[in-house]
């Protein structure tokens, strides 16, 4: 069982890094004042482990040498390796703590950071899709289609904010429409079932594409998500056009759910490149109302602001925040935390 909080401040410099399934994110926080040090984004595909990552893209690249490390990571932290979902990196934290010198290191979710996020960052790093009003003080949702879909919660309790992990992005994703029943059958599943994550993330949108495709006996044309996604921006191909409007709308019924199941008054946020991406097609109506579509608590939704981050390093905005007050939050870091 994890326990809360442990509060104390690690030592500075701090290291800080956002890795996900394709890239990973530096910085070095070098105390609780300044502007942490960014570094160039680099691809995990590049490098065969994170120590290499971080001695050839940070280390090599400042004379500031961190003391302990606060890592967000795309995949569940569970005992003394961490293997990630979706790359071929995995984690073994004691050994990092030797091998780069760090006297602390804490891992925790890559969707933690986002709430995390959500919970510092100012309104100028956020643009509103629909209008409610006032963001309340209250527990939050953020999910980001990328590389996969990834989901957390964010409870505010005792004046702490509490960031909430899991897997939310593979639950059940089923048709409602009968146009959603001529696409379904052609959807690629993992097992039998189609879940969210099949759908709503980049090669999500390429699968829902060739499954309008197959639906409507037409040749694809694309397969690459940014193809799909500039296409249907401009309007130039008409499935990608009805492709960017589906994904609105069951990124809209997913962040619905979300929402009910966390009591999310304080808003829904979407985060990743993606959603950033495709910002005009969101601030369509499809989905605001795929959101609130979910009788009998539509006007609960109705009243539920939803956002897209539009801060270029959320997650990395996070962790310093985390970083710099501690207090603040409630960061389970048992079983997530190394030090000498």
């Amino acid at each position: 069982m994890l326990k809360y909080p442990d509060t104390d401040h690690q030592p500075f410099p701090i290291l800080i890094g956002d890795i996900g399934g394709t890239n990973a994110r530096f910085s070095i926080l070098i105390d609780a004042y300044a502007e942490p040090k960014d570094f160039p984004v680099l691809k995990t595909a590049d490098f065969p482990n994170i120590e290499d990552a971080i001695q050839s893209g940070v280390l090599d690249k400042t004379s500031l040498q961190p003391r302990s490390a606060i890592l967000a990571v795309a995949g569940p932290i569970a005992a003394q390796e961490i293997p990630l979902t979706n790359c071929h990196w995995v984690l073994r934290p004691a050994n990092m703590r030797q091998s780069l010198g760090l006297e602390d290191i804490i891992v925790i979710n890559d969707f933690e950071a986002q709430a995390l996020a959500v919970a510092a960052l100012s309104e100028d790093s956020r643009e509103e899709i629909g209008s409610v009003g006032k963001v309340q003080v209250a527990s939050r949702v953020v999910l980001g289609p990328g590389t996969g879909l990834g989901v957390a919660g964010l409870v505010h309790v005792q004046r702490r904010w509490i960031p909430v992990s899991g897997e939310g992005g593979h639950v059940d994703l089923g048709p409602r429409t009968e146009r959603d029943l001529s696409v379904f059958p052609h959807l690629e599943r993992i097992e039998g079932r189609v879940s969210a994550e099949q759908v709503l993330c980049g090669r999500g949108l390429v699968n829902l594409y060739r499954a309008v495709c197959v639906a409507d006996g037409v040749k694809p044309t694309f397969g690459d998500p940014a193809d799909i996604t500039t296409a249907g921006l401009s309007g130039s191909d008409s499935v990608a056009v009805e492709t960017l409007s589906l994904f609105a709308t069951y990124l809209g019924r997913v962040a619905g759910d979300l929402a009910l199941t966390f009591m999310a008054r304080g808003g829904v946020y979407l985060a990743g490149g993606i959603s950033q991406k495709i910002l005009p097609a969101l601030q369509k109506p499809e989905f605001r109302a795929a959101f609130e579509d979910k009788a009998p608590h539509s006007a609960l939704l109705r009243s539920t602001p939803t956002y897209v981050v539009t801060h270029p390093m959320a997650a990395l905005a996070g962790l310093a925040a985390y970083a710099r007050t501690p207090t603040n939050f409630g960061v389970a870091t048992e079983g997530r935390r190394w030090r000498g």
